[in-house]
């Protein structure tokens, strides 16, 4: 796929947000709105997005390759937790301001924006490895995610219990197991989870709405993030999964996957249990922006 190709995907990603603030600008959005549809978001539409993406298609891969992409998910997840240990503390900032930071660097937007970007690169085989490596991405997501925003006074076990936690266990076990809901059932999924990622984008240009453009663009520290996130982090991981000799479209995948922007569940998890809502807005924003051109310079690089 051409650098231009992939820009296009990234514009129409950028155009949701767009959306999302003219719509609370126009009074739409905004305030409680808001706050109902982050409930929305996590109660119903993304454990549908979980479930869906292993509940369809015409096959799943095997079990040995199954586990193959999960080694690869440690050393990813694995990098980013070293990262995320040895970054925030040099960008300073207040305990709700680092945990964004740490945040930013475990989570990227593996989900919303990395299947169709996995899709447009390598094919729609492709989506199954993307499915696979993403599982320990929304088990720890919303685990360890609403922990590290807002710490450990504002964290109870019935965040471990949650609906996208639960709906991550089980597609897990549904991956491993080679196990298929009934056709219509993961029509149904797939149906209620397709609005999970504009109505999540929408939701992040709500929030950006209420905050001072020139502020926002202006942050050294947000940029700094933004280009660890979105450069360091793929151009790390790649020599370390060719020495592991990894396969190539597998490398690929994750290489891509890692230079993706901020989760846009970090905004929803602010929103839900009360972490820094404002500087995870303006993160996701500004790593948004910034991936439009990166992702494709990343992808070129690396086909």
């Amino acid at each position: 796929m051409s650098f231009l190709d992939t820009l296009a995907e990234m514009l129409v990603l950028l155009f949701a947000i767009l959306c999302g603030y003219a719509a609370n600008r126009l009074g739409i959005l905004g305030g409680e709105t808001d706050k109902k549809i982050s409930k929305l978001l996590l109660s119903v539409t993304m454990p549908a997005m979980i479930l869906g993406a292993v509940s369809t298609g015409e096959t799943l891969p095997e079990v040995s390759v199954v586990l193959g992409v999960l080694k690869v998910a440690v050393v990813f997840y694995g990098l980013e937790f070293a990262l995320a240990l040895a970054v925030p503390p040099l960008l300073g900032g207040g305990p709700g301001q680092k945990g964004v930071w740490r945040y930013t660097l475990v989570f990227p937007n593996v989900g919303f924006i990395g299947y169709p970007v996995a899709v447009a690169l390598f094919g729609p085989e492709a989506l199954f490895y993307a499915v696979i490596l993403v599982l320990p991405f929304n088990l720890l997501s919303f685990t360890l995610g609403p922990l590290m925003l807002t710490g450990a006074k504002r964290f109870s076990l019935r965040q471990m219990f949650s609906p996208c936690v639960v709906a991550s266990i089980l597609a897990l076990a549904l991956a491993l197991g080679r196990l298929r809901p009934p056709a219509m059932v993961g029509e149904a999924l797939e149906f209620v989870g397709g609005i999970t990622v504009p109505l999540s984008l929408m939701f992040v240009g709500s929030l950006l709405a209420g905050l001072p453009m020139g502020r926002l663009l202006a942050s050294p520290r947000l940029w700094i993030l933004t280009a660890v996130r979105l450069l360091a982090m793929p151009a790390a991981l790649c020599p370390i999964l060719r020495a592991l000799g990894t396969e190539p479209m597998i490398l690929g995948i994750a290489v891509t996957q890692m230079a993706m922007p901020a989760a846009v569940n970090g905004s929803l998890l602010c929103m839900e249990y009360g972490g820094d809502a404002e500087c995870m807005a303006q993160i996701t924003f500004v790593s948004t922006l910034a991936s439009i051109v990166t992702i494709p310079i990343v992808a070129a690089l690396l086909l």
